[in-house]
C-alpha cells in the first residue's frame, strides 16, 4: 500500500521528521507562496504541517484532495478556517503547550527590560553615549504584578515573579478562586488589578470580548508608575490608547511583542524610550520550535491511524482521559455490530458506562458510536471530526450516561441503539485484562464471549440439532475457515444465539445460503472496521 502523504509548508526542525518516523511519504512545498501552497494540495495529501505563514482557508481547504488532517506547528490558529476544516471532516490540531515557558519567559523578560530601560540605555551604549543618570529604573521586589488572564502561560509567570518577591494579584472570570489561591495569588476584579498593579502583564487570547480590553478607559484608572506587557496577542491592548497614555506621562513604560497588525514595523510605539518591543518572538526558541513540530507530528500519526487525538480543536470531546481511550474503537465496534444486527440505521443510541471508569468524562463515546454506526451504514470517510454533523443530517443521535455500579465487571459499557419502529438491539462490552483486550460479552441478553475480530458472521435462532453443522457446511463449501465459535441460547429449545468469527469477508449470498439451510430466522455478517 502505498504510504500517506505528509505535506510540510514551512520549515520546521528535524525532530518533527524524525518524530513522524518513516511510515510517511514527506513533500516540502513554500506555504507562503499561495500557487505554489494550492498545486501542492490539488495533488492529493493526507496532512498538511503549517506555522503562522500558511493559510489554510475555505480555498485551501477544498482544493485539498484527500485531506484528513491541518496541523499547526505552534498554538495560533488564525490562519486556519476551522468551520471549513470541519465541514470537510478535517481534523485540525496543534500544539498548545509547546511555547508556553518561552512565551512566560519573554514576557518576564520584557517586563525586567522595561523596569530598567535595558533598551534604550543599550542603545546609548552603542552610540558612544554613557547616559547613566538618565535611565533609572524600578526594582520587583515588593511590587504588585497584576496578571490579566490566569490561564498556564499567567500561572507560570506568577510562579516565577513570586521568586523575585512580588506580590501577584490576578484577573480571569473563569479560574476558580480555590485554583488560584493554591498558587499563593488573590482572584480580583479587573478594576481593583488595574488600581493596585505595579506592573501589569496581559496573556489573554484576541476575542471580540477582549479586544482593546486594555484600552482608553482602563488605563485612566492605572498608577502613573506602572509598567504594561503584552506578550500575549495583539489588540488585547490597544497600542493608540497606550502611546497616549506614556506620552502623558499616565503610564511609565510597557514591552510590547505582538501588535494588532502584524507585521508591524512603524508603531509610534518604537519611538519611546519607555518601551521596549519585539517582533513576536512568544515562540521563538529552539526548544518551543521543536516541542511543537514533534507534538504535532505525534497528532499527525495518530489521525492518519484513525485514532482520535487530544490535541485536535474540532473535534467535540476535549481531552481524552487515559482511562477512556482503548474504549473508542470498541464502542465503534459495538455500534457497528448493533446497526449491522438492526439491518437499519438507528435513530438513536444510549451508551452507558459503569465501573470504574464512570468517574471520567466519557463524553466522546457519543461521537464514538455515531462514527461506527455511519460506517456500517456504508457512508464514506467517516472521522470524529464529521460525524456529529453527518449523523445529524440522518436523524441520528447519541448520548451518554454514567453509573458506578457494574456488579459483574470493573468495568462495563452497554449501548442501546432505537429503531425507527421502536425495536431495540443491545450490545454490552467491556476490555479485559492488562491489555485492555475488546470482549463483546453480551447482544440481546445473550451472553457472550467475543472478541470483535474483522469478519463475524452472527446466527439468530431457535435451538435444535443440526444447525452447528449445516452452518459450517455452508462456510466449507464456500471456502471459509472458521476461526472460532460461539453459542448461546436462552434454554434448550429455546432461542439461540451463534456467533462465529471467520478468517475472510462472508459476501451476502452465502449469507443467504447459510439461511436457506439452517432456517434461522437472522443473519448477519459483518465487517469490522478500526
Amino acid at each position: 500500500m502505498a504510504k500517506p502523504i505528509v505535506l510540510i509548508a514551512e520549515e520546521l526542525s528535524p525532530a518533527t521528521l524524525e518524530a513522524l518516523g518513516p511510515d510517511f511519504e514527506v513533500v516540502n512545498c513554500d506555504g507562503a507562496n499561495r500557487a505554489e501552497l494550492l498545486a501542492a494540495l490539488a495533488k492529493g495529501v493526507d496532512a498538511v504541517l503549517i506555522r503562522s505563514a500558511t493559510k489554510m482557508d475555505a480555498e485551501a481547504i477544498a482544493a485539498a484532495k484527500g485531506l484528513k488532517v491541518i496541523a499547526r506547528a505552534g498554538v495560533g490558529l488564525d490562519n486556519v478556517d476551522i468551520p471549513a476544516a470541519t465541514a470537510a471532516g478535517v481534523m485540525v490540531v496543534n500544539a498548545p503547550t509547546s511555547n508556553i515557558v518561552s512565551a512566560a519567559e519573554l514576557a518576564i523578560s520584557l517586563l525586567m527590560a522595561s523596569a530598567r530601560f535595558i533598551s534604550p540605555a543599550h542603545a546609548a551604549l552603542r552610540n558612544g553615549k554613557w547616559a547613566r543618570s538618565k535611565y533609572t529604573g524600578a526594582e520587583l521586589f515588593e511590587k504588585t504584578l497584576g496578571i490579566v488572564g490566569f490561564g498556564r502561560i499567567g500561572q507560570l509567570v506568577a510562579h516565577r515573579m513570586q521568586a523575585f518577591g512580588m506580590d501577584v494579584v490576578a484577573y480571569d472570570p473563569y479560574l476558580q478562586p480555590a485554583r488560584a489561591a493554591q498558587l499563593g495569588v488573590r482572584l480580583v476584579e479587573l478594576d481593583e488589578l488595574l488600581k493596585v498593579s505595579d506592573f501589569i502583564t496581559i496573556h489573554l487570547p484576541k476575542t471580540k470580548e477582549t479586544a482593546n480590553l486594555i484600552g482608553v478607559d482602563a488605563l485612566k484608572k492605572v498608577k502613573p508608575s506602572v509598567r504594561i506587557i503584552n506578550a500575549a496577542r495583539g489588540g488585547v491592548l490597544d497600542e493608540a490608547a497606550l502611546f497616549d497614555a506614556i506620552t502623558q506621562g499616565r503610564v511609565a513604560g510597557a514591552g510590547i511583542d505582538v501588535y494588532s497588525t502584524e507585521p508591524c514595523t512603524d508603531s509610534p510605539l518604537f519611538t519611546l524610550d519607555q518601551v521596549v518591543a519585539t517582533p513576536h518572538l512568544g515562540a521563538s526558541t529552539d526548544e518551543a520550535q521543536e516541542r511543537a513540530g514533534i507534538a504535532v507530528a505525534v497528532s499527525v500519526r495518530k489521525a492518519l491511524a484513525g485514532e482520535l487525538v487530544p490535541d485536535a480543536v474540532n473535534v467535540k470531546g476535549g481531552e481524552i482521559h487515559e482511562e477512556i481511550r482503548p474504549s473508542l474503537p470498541l464502542v465503534e465496534k459495538m455500534a457497528q455490530i448493533a446497526t449491522a444486527f438492526a439491518g437499519e440505521a438507528p435513530v438513536s443510541m444510549d451508551i452507558s458506562v459503569r465501573g470504574e471508569i464512570s468517574e471520567h468524562d466519557s463524553s466522546v463515546l457519543a461521537t464514538s458510536a455515531l462514527k461506527g454506526a455511519l460506517i456500517a451504514c456504508g457512508v464514506n470517510d467517516v472521522t470524529y471530526v464529521n460525524a456529529p454533523a453527518l449523523a445529524a443530517e440522518r436523524g441520528l443521535t447519541s448520548e451518554v450516561a454514567t453509573d458506578p455500579d457494574s456488579p459483574e465487571y470493573r468495568n462495563m459499557i452497554s449501548l442501546r441503539a432505537a429503531l425507527a419502529d421502536g425495536k431495540i438491539v443491545t450490545v454490552d462490552g467491556t476490555l479485559v485484562g492488562i491489555r485492555k483486550d475488546e470482549k463483546i460479552i453480551a447482544i440481546d441478553s445473550f451472553d457472550l464471549d467475543l472478541a470483535p475480530t474483522e469478519n463475524l458472521l452472527f446466527l439468530r435462532y431457535v435451538d435444535k440439532p443440526g444447525v452447528v453443522g449445516a452452518v459450517g457446511n455452508a462456510l466449507g463449501k464456500a471456502g471459509i475457515n472458521i476461526a472460532g465459535m460461539q453459542v448461546a441460547r436462552s434454554s434448550a429449545g429455546g432461542s439461540a444465539l451463534m456467533s462465529i468469527t471467520v478468517d475472510s469477508p462472508i459476501s451476502d449470498d452465502l449469507v443467504l445460503a447459510v439461511k436457506k439451510e439452517t432456517g434461522a430466522e437472522l443473519v448477519r455478517s459483518v465487517t469490522l472496521v478500526g
